[in-house]
């Protein structure tokens, strides 16, 4: 698709996920990046340089950036062990969170989060509501949200190194994988996810995953021809159906929580002074540049 020059461009910001990258790209051998009075503040440094990297390279018109509120949702109420083998977060890197709240809202970017989802309920839902006014950019490390991909939906997946970008279109998606964005979650039903701790169908790997999923198409199409599959892959099918339901259920991002936002209050428009006021409170001196 042609994009007009004049067309709207929506950047939704995976708040977590570029914060975490941050913080751990910036602790160089245990070393912090401090204020004068000792506040860490190595993950909103790098944080600032991640995402004016991709406000110049994508050219977003409007912004909004999603967080996570709290490790308690809807998912961890279906099942007690997702994400349970989550380490808690860095010591230096939790008075960073309420921080880089307040250096977002000095670039007026909304904060957007809600109590019982995940940031990622939060950027499905706002990308499918706002993909009728411009075209929305997802900016994240995530590939849970690739399923989200469509013709006004690209997820842009950040890559190692600053200002390296992998940007998923339903053909790029399909081109890397063989797959579409909806069997992204029928893969992960039938694998599992090591990272949010949930099973899949055991002894189900990657592979094999793919492959069902490319041969019949869906979690649905598999089940359905169960007779076609090697006894060994049945088996396991079978002896995991719960497992496999439940998986599929908590890898869907929700496109459809109570969350709001006026698109009209997400122009993207720096009030200069108002920023260059949090740098200096922050002593990133070497930042201002970025915003002259």
């Amino acid at each position: 698709m042609i994009e007009e020059e004049n067309q709207n461009k929506l950047l939704l910001v995976d708040g977590m996920a570029l914060l975490f990258r941050a913080f751990f790209a910036n602790s160089y051998g245990g070393s912090v990046r401090r204020t004068s009075e000792g506040v860490p503040v190595n993950a909103i440094y790098g944080f600032i340089k991640y995402f004016m990297d991709a406000v110049q390279r994508f050219g977003p018109t409007h912004v909004v950036c999603c967080w996570d509120m709290g490790s308690t949702t809807f998912r961890t109420a279906q099942y007690d062990g997702y994400k349970a083998n989550r380490p808690s977060a860095p010591e230096d890197l939790v008075p960073q969170f309420d921080l880089i709240k307040e250096v977002m809202e000095s670039f007026g970017v909304p904060n957007i989060g809600l109590v019982g989802y995940e940031a990622d309920d939060c950027i499905g839902t706002l990308a499918k509501r706002h993909s009728n006014e411009a075209h929305v950019y997802v900016l994240s490390g995530d590939h849970d949200l690739l399923q989200l991909v469509d013709d006004r939906i690209t997820v842009v997946i950040m890559k190692k190194g600053q200002g390296n970008y992998a940007e998923y279109t339903p053909q790029f998606l399909h081109e890397e994988r063989q797959l579409t964005p909806q069997q992204v979650i029928c893969v992960k039903g039938l694998m599992g996810d090591t990272s949010d701790n949930y099973p899949g169908v055991r002894g189900i790997g990657e592979k094999t995953a793919y492959k069902l999923i490319q041969e019949h198409g869906s979690v649905d199409g598999v089940l359905a021809n169960l007779d076609s599959l090697s006894k060994t892959i049945r088996a396991k099918i079978e002896a995991d159906l719960d497992m496999l339901h439940m998986s599929r259920e908590l890898a869907t991002i929700r496109c459809d929580v109570p969350v709001e936002i006026e698109f009209t209050n997400c122009g993207w428009e720096i009030n200069r002074a108002q920023v260059m006021n949090k740098f200096e409170q922050l002593e990133f001196r070497s930042l201002m540049a970025l915003i002259s």
